[in-house]
C-alpha cells in the first residue's frame, strides 16, 4: 500500500498547446534548485517541441517522490538520492536513466563546517575530522554517506566519529552553535547562512574530496516497457534543459570563478519562478545555490555503483540489490 502524497498540487502553468495533440505525462518532484534542468525544459518548450504535455506534482520530500513513482502515481521522478529511492530502484520498480546534481571539483555544493569551539581547538581541515562528533540529518542521508567518503578518502573509519542525526538543517545548525557536536556537512546556502551568522566555519567543500551524484531523473518500470519511445522524447527535452542550465550557470572564467552575467541572471529568474513563486531575490537565490550538473545528465556508473555498494555494506538496503538493476543506461552515448 503506497500513501497518497503529501502535498498535490500542479504547481507550474501548463503550456500553451493542443491538448489533443500532445502526450500527457506526469512528472514528480521538489520546489529545489537542483530540479532545474527539468524547470528550464519546461518553461522553454522543450516538452512541447517532443510532442510532450507535461503536468508537475510538487511533493515535500525525495523520498515521497519515489513512492509516488513506484506505486503508479507519476510517470517520472527527479529527486536526490535516498534509501526509498535505492529501495524501489532494486526491486525493479524505477530506474534511474539521467542524473539530476552532483558534487563537482571546483564548484561549490555541500560543505564541511565546525562549531566555532571546535576550530579555535584547531579543527581546520578534513583529515582532523578524526574522533569528533558529527551532525546528520539522519542515518542513511547523502550527509551520512559523504561522512564515510571523507573518512576514505582522507584514510580514517567512519567509525571513529560520533554521528548524531539531528534531523533538519535548522537543528543541525543549533546543535553547532551549543556546542552538541563538532562538525556536519550541510548544504551551501545552509553553511553560508551559519558563517554569515557567526554560527560555524568552513573547512573544506565536499567536491574537493569527492564527486558525489546526488540524485536522479527516475522512470517507472511500467512506462519504460511500455512507452519506450515516450522515455526518450521526454530525455530530449530534458537534457537540453540540463545543457542550457550548464551553458548558463556552470561557466568558470579565468580565475575559476562562475561567471555571472545577464545570460545567468536570465535563468536563474526563470527557476526562480519554479522554486520560489512570488518571493523577490529568487533569482540571485538561485544563481548562488546551483550545483553542478553534467551538461548532457549522463549517470556516472562508477559513482552510483560505489555509492550503492556502501548502503548494501551498512545493511542499509538490501545485499542482494545489484547497482546494474537499479539504471538503465542505454539512453547514455554510446549505448
Amino acid at each position: 500500500m503506497f500513501r497518497r502524497p503529501l502535498l498535490i498540487l500542479g504547481f507550474f502553468a501548463a503550456l500553451s498547446c493542443s491538448a489533443a495533440a500532445q502526450e500527457h505525462v506526469t512528472i514528480g518532484t521538489m520546489r529545489d534548485v537542483h530540479n532545474s534542468a527539468l524547470f528550464l525544459a519546461d518553461d522553454l518548450g522543450y516538452f512541447k517541441a517532443e510532442g510532450l504535455d507535461v503536468s508537475m506534482i510538487a511533493y515535500k520530500s525525495d523520498s515521497d517522490v519515489v513512492q509516488a513513482l513506484a506505486g503508479g502515481g507519476t510517470d517520472f521522478g527527479l529527486a536526490g538520492f535516498t534509501i526509498p529511492a535505492f529501495q524501489y530502484a532494486g526491486r525493479g520498480l524505477i530506474k534511474a536513466i539521467a542524473v539530476q546534481s552532483r558534487e563537482k571539483n571546483s564548484y561549490e555544493g555541500n560543505q564541511i563546517v565546525v562549531s566555532n569551539a571546535a576550530y579555535a581547538r584547531g579543527l581546520r581541515k578534513p583529515d582532523q575530522l578524526v574522533g569528533i562528533s558529527a551532525a546528520i540529518g539522519e542515518i542513511g542521508s547523502v550527509f551520512h554517506y559523504q561522512f564515510a567518503q571523507v573518512a576514505r578518502v582522507k584514510g580514517f573509519s567512519l567509525d571513529q566519529v560520533t554521528l548524531k542525526p539531528e534531523g533538519s538543517p535548522a537543528a543541525i545548525g543549533a546543535a553547532l552553535e551549543g556546542g552538541k557536536v563538532d562538525a556536519a556537512i550541510v548544504p551551501s546556502n545552509y553553511a553560508r547562512n551559519l558563517m554569515t551568522t557567526n554560527q560555524a566555519k568552513l573547512v573544506a567543500w565536499v567536491s574537493d574530496l569527492d564527486e558525489t551524484q546526488l540524485g536522479a531523473l527516475f522512470v517507472s518500470i511500467k512506462v519504460l516497457q511500455s512507452r519506450r519511445t515516450t522515455v526518450e522524447k521526454f530525455l530530449r527535452a530534458y537534457r537540453r534543459g540540463a545543457a542550457d542550465y550548464y551553458s548558463s550557470l556552470m561557466r568558470h572564467d579565468n580565475h575559476g570563478r562562475r561567471i555571472s552575467n545577464t545570460r545567468s541572471h536570465e535563468a536563474a529568474g526563470v527557476i526562480a519562478r519554479y522554486v520560489y513563486p512570488g518571493k523577490n531575490g529568487g533569482s540571485a537565490v538561485v544563481e548562488a545555490d546551483a550545483y553542478y550538473l553534467d551538461s548532457d545528465a549522463r549517470i556516472d556508473a562508477a559513482d552510483l555503483t560505489r555509492q550503492i555498494d556502501w548502503y548494501r555494506t551498512q545493511g542499509l538496503i538490501d545485499r542482494k540489490f545489484d547497482a546494474r538493476t537499479m539504471m538503465d543506461l542505454s539512453f547514455q552515448a554510446g549505448h
